[in-house]
């Protein structure tokens, strides 16, 4: 049996796609040969050697050592794409919210009940100061274009608003997806200069850390409307916060509350919802399944975050997976090992992604010698046979 460990609670729909009488899958399970997890840190966890992938329900990893598992060859898949109807639909929430100030009117509401004017009366009399502005004919800077920033801004066209993009990673079917009517930017500084609202959908990393500071909102339109739902780190809450006292930015919403964001004026915090819906959930955790299964059962990898993605129609023929580091020489070494052993390579794969690589090769038949001899080259980091 193979063992799917649960870090958090995952929707039945997606551990339902594992097949009982293959896979056992609970929250107690130790010594998994596989992880899906959501939120929970895996960073102070220790990883057994039955380990071979982990599965974020989701598309975040800030929660997962993805650097640590890629150098003890353990396989780290996303969910890209699974929620990105629900964050779309928050982005557009978040849209308002950032033109209405309606969470203070709600707030002030609900404070009317014995009012000596009347409720009715005491709305009409103070409703101006929740007064704002309308999204169409504004304009809509979109960062990044993936999954959910291309159906953010063809949303936003449909509400007749002019968007504006800029994504320097965009992919050609990523870019078949996006409206004719969105404006290519070729520079972040072109979407800070010209837009009304700025939006980002783009993942945290070293790159991107702080990508609002004070440097980039000197370069914004007064009045700026910022939305962060992608990660916390993106933006440097002092500068944001130093920006919204001066009137530079109007308001800052963000999906990820911190110390410095909660009980700010002008900052709407939002407890993390964006991926919150019982659809995503489903989805996400279908994927995450789908992805696992793949590559216990076949070695196929697909939306990996730390090694390449490699997939090879699967044949009668042994398999093995070698999962090493993207270095020259290595996959001469690896064939050498095999015509050493007197075998023929019958189909074969290899995938690199910056600094690791992935190889998948079939043959007639696979020895313990061939599996030595390829374990004994410098820079594989592990080895699989499936048979």
């Amino acid at each position: 049996m193979k063992k799917i460990q649960l870090l958090n609670k995952i929707s039945n729909v997606g551990t339902d796609v594992f097949d009982k009488s293959v896979y056992e899958v609970g929250e107690e399970i130790t010594d998994p040969d596989a992880i899906m997890v959501r939120s929970a840190s895996l960073h102070d966890m220790e990883f057994g050697e039955n380990l071979l992938a982990i599965a974020r329900a989701g598309a975040g990893v800030n929660n997962i050592p993805v650097d640590r598992c890629a150098e003890e060859g353990i396989v780290v898949f996303n969910t890209p794409g699974a929620n990105a109807n629900g964050v779309k639909e928050l982005a557009l929430c978040a849209l308002l919210l950032a033109s209405r100030d309606i969470v203070k009117g709600v707030e002030w509401s609900n404070t009317l009940n014995g009012n000596e004017l009347g409720v009715a009366k005491a709305v009409e009399k103070g409703k101006s100061k929740f007064a704002g502005c309308e999204l169409m004919g504004k304009t809509l800077g979109v960062i990044g274009l993936g999954a959910i920033g291309a159906m953010v801004a063809n949303s936003a066209v449909s509400l007749g608003m002019n968007v504006v993009g800029c994504d320097p990673y965009i992919t050609v079917d990523g870019a078949w997806h996006l409206s004719t009517a969105i404006k290519k930017a070729n520079t972040y500084d072109e979407i800070f200069a010209e837009c009304d609202y700025i939006t980002l959908h783009v993942p945290a990393t070293a790159e991107t850390k702080n990508m609002i500071c004070k440097e980039s909102i000197e370069k914004m339109k007064d009045g700026v409307r910022l939305i962060n739902l992608s990660r916390a780190d993106l933006v440097c809450a002092d500068d944001v916060k130093e920006a919204l006292a001066a009137g530079k930015i109007a308001r800052y919403i963000t999906d990820f509350p911190t110390e410095d964001t909660i009980n700010v004026e002008g900052i709407i915090t939002i407890p993390h919802l964006g991926a919150s819906t019982e659809e995503s959930e489903d989805n996400c955790a279908v994927m995450a399944a789908n992805e696992l299964i793949s590559y216990i059962e076949n070695g196929n990898i697909r939306n990996s975050v730390n090694f390449p993605n490699a997939e090879l129609p699967v044949s009668d023929n042994h398999r093995m997976c070698v999962l090493h580091k993207n270095i020259p020489n290595i996959l001469a070494q690896i064939s050498s090992a095999v015509s050493w052993a007197g075998l023929n390579i019958e189909n074969m794969i290899n995938k690199s992604k910056k600094d690791y690589a992935y190889t998948i090769l079939e043959v007639t038949e696979i020895p313990e010698k061939l599996v030595n001899a390829v374990k004994a080259v410098d820079g594989v980091k592990r080895i699989r046979v499936i048979k």
